[in-house]
């Protein structure tokens, strides 16, 4: 169970520099070692992406029983680089390349591509619509995989973006404008339409034959703009026609559909249920029977959870204190309660991917204190055994334990949280972090945060709090989001280090705010609520000012719903950071990515031209090139290094 028949080999092939033990900065800001991971058809290999040095990516291919790993293809990350790959068949990968630049419009887009290439590196094809020279419009992405064959043959069911397209003083033409489905043969690129390019269509989905069966549609206004409402229509199994399936919009009462299963003709999705996101099963015919799979009664409904080349549903995901699931599957409920007893210490479980006859299973397990390990599981001889680590560099560490918390707001309202402690202090008086999550529509889990680690790791205690604008609490905790709502959002963060400091954990003399895209907005409006309480503030992509970032959405399609969600009135000024610098006390330094397409770096510099005519202290790090999650080992590195020099200066800690 622990021979690692694939770790050294990988380490050894990847060009990266050794990282000394006593360099934290250096250890957890390193990306993971394995960014994804896939297994063959047949379940005789994996393929998995790696981080090479600063921000590229190489894709190798090893067996799943052990060998030296083969290195198949590479990005440099500028600004390509690999986000996912999976198999075609045996012999050929299919990856997905995303990247940020700017094509002339003045702002930077993102882009995908979708390439193969075979697993000795050879014969690499662009699936994507091929473009002519005189293409309508911008060719952003390239579609994604819907549906993998039952052949296995390196042919791919996917959607795919046209453009219309004229070659100038030719006859090559093309009329064919939006999204279609395709089969096309990753060797040849002999392309079969399934689905006609619609310019309305936003999503297809495919039962395991590769059968499309639900076909999904953004709605828009008079002017182009997308609208809150997308319409799902479905297709009776060897039907051509679309019946009405649903009418779904932000506020979760309809049902949004996630899969297909033709054998059973159902679609699983979610729907609330009494105000919280749960899972059903309807059926695709005029009746819609609807059953209810999974609802709990304190927390929503997470991921669905899927497994193999069919995508088959069998269970799904949620987190109360800790994450947990739900299984529909009775033999794979059965496998993850051995597993559990199998991996004592690693309860954060995963199927990851499997065989085409699901008779062997790659696996990931992880805790609080183990970033994770993956495992090859094969039913027949029932023998698991570890494949690679998530992060090897710190296999040595000992990392500290997170653990659960709450704590009373100042409405008396109990706030879940996460604490984590320094490994070996006494939590006594500890400089601490409060750690905004960012979103606002989204949450923290249990389980391993490089971030906080390494601000343990450095001797901070730290807190992490799900504040009422959280998402997966139900709608009553989402209350209307962490902007229009930001006085109790941020006052709940302030209140998580008043607790601190209460319990004797903090030194309310020594305690600071840490933040990432909310989180950091969150962490400079916690001075403004209350400009006493923190040290110093450290925001990363931070959004600054709420009107600007409505402004800025005006560039793209989705500006009506950012300005719904955003919101008008009051808060528009009292909640935006660079409208409240005369109320900012403590020091603030700032990250952003040049790239970034979630929070643009103009909310930073417009935050610092605000505290610097106001003569507050303040730095801005700006990384060229990088996006919002700075995905780039050295710049997360130099951030952490960076955050931690200012907060011992600033906390005046030794």
């Amino acid at each position: 169970m622990k021979n690692r028949v694939l770790l050294g080999a990988i380490v050894a092939l990847i060009p990266v520099q050794t990282i000394a033990q006593t360099d934290n900065a250096a250890l957890y800001g390193a990306r993971e070692s394995v960014g994804d991971i896939s297994m063959s058809p047949d379940g005789t290999q994996l393929a998995f992406i790696q981080p090479a040095r600063d921000r590229g990516s190489v894709l190798f291919v090893a067996g799943a029983e052990g060998g030296a790993p083969k290195a198949v293809f590479q990005s440099d990350g500028a600004p390509w680089k690999l986000a996912g790959c999976n198999w075609a068949s045996n012999v050929r990968l299919v990856c997905t390349l995303y990247g940020v630049a700017d094509p002339g419009v003045g702002h930077p887009v993102p882009f995908t591509r979708l390439v193969a290439v075979g697993t000795d590196g050879s014969n690499i094809k662009q699936l994507g619509q091929h473009s002519l020279k005189g293409a309508y419009g911008l060719h952003q992405f390239d579609g994604q995989i819907i549906a993998w064959p039952v052949a296995d043959d390196g042919q791919v069911v996917m959607t795919r973006e046209y453009r219309q397209q004229e070659q100038t003083n030719t006859r090559l033409s093309s009329i064919d404008e939006g999204l279609g489905v395709d089969m096309v043969d990753t060797a040849s690129l002999r392309v079969r339409r399934i689905e006609s390019p619609r310019i309305d269509a936003s999503r297809y989905l495919a039962d395991e034959t590769g059968a499309v069966r639900i076909v999904g549609v953004r709605a828009t206004d008079g002017q182009g703009m997308q609208r809150d409402l997308m319409i799902y229509s479905y297709r009776k199994p060897g039907s051509r026609d679309w019946k009405p399936l649903s009418r779904v919009t932000s506020d979760g009462d309809a049902f949004t559909p996630v899969a297909v299963d033709g054998k059973r003709n159902l679609a699983y999705g979610f729907k609330d249920k009494d105000g919280r996101s749960a899972v059903y099963a309807v059926t695709l015919g005029e009746a819609a029977a609807e059953e209810l799979l999974f609802a709990h009664g304190q927390v929503d409904a997470g991921e669905i959870l899927r497994i193999g080349r069919t995508g088959r549903v069998i269970g799904v995901a949620y987190s109360t204190d800790k994450p947990e699931f739900k299984l529909f599957d009775s033999e794979y409920a059965s496998l993850a309660a051995k597993l559990q007893k199998a991996l004592p210490g690693l309860p954060l479980i995963r199927f990851v991917d499997a065989s085409r006859d699901e008779s062997r299973l790659l696996l990931f397990a992880g805790s609080d204190t183990d970033p994770g390990r993956y495992y090859v599981y094969d039913k027949a001889s029932r023998k698991l055994h570890e494949v690679a680590l998530a992060r090897p560099e710190l296999e040595s560490r000992t990392q500290a334990e997170v653990r659960p918390v709450s704590y009373a707001a100042a409405d008396g309202t109990m706030i879940p949280a996460y604490l984590t402690l320094p490994p070996g202090r006494d939590a006594k008086k500890l400089p601490a972090i409060v750690m905004p999550h960012g979103g606002p529509s989204s949450r923290d889990e249990w389980g391993f945060d490089w971030l906080a680690q390494y601000y343990s790791a450095q001797g901070y205690a730290v807190i992490q709090p799900n504040f009422r604008g959280s998402a997966g609490y139900g709608d009553d905790w989402y209350v209307e989001n962490g902007f229009k709502s930001w006085k109790l959002a941020v006052g709940d963060v302030n209140d998580a280090g008043r607790w601190m400091v209460k319990e004797g954990i903090a030194d309310s003399s020594r305690l600071a705010v840490v933040g990432w895209s909310y989180g950091g907005y969150a962490a400079l409006q916690a001075g403004v609520l209350d400009p006493d309480l923190f040290k110093a503030t450290v925001a990363i992509a931070p959004v600054t000012d709420l009107k600007g970032l409505v402004e800025r959405a005006g560039n793209f399609t989705n500006a009506r719903i950012v300005s719904d969600f955003i919101g008008t009135g009051a808060h528009l000024v009292e909640g935006s950071p660079t409208q409240q610098v005369a109320k900012i006390k403590a020091p603030v330094l700032m990250f952003s990515g040049d790239q970034d397409l979630n929070v643009d770096i103009s909310q930073a510099k417009a935050m610092e031209a605000a505290l610097k005519a106001a003569g507050k202290p303040v730095e801005l790090v700006t990384y060229p090139g990088l996006d919002h999650q700075i995905y780039d080992s050295t710049a997360r590195a130099d951030m952490l290094r960076r955050s931690d020099a200012f907060l011992k200066k600033t906390l005046q800690l030794p």
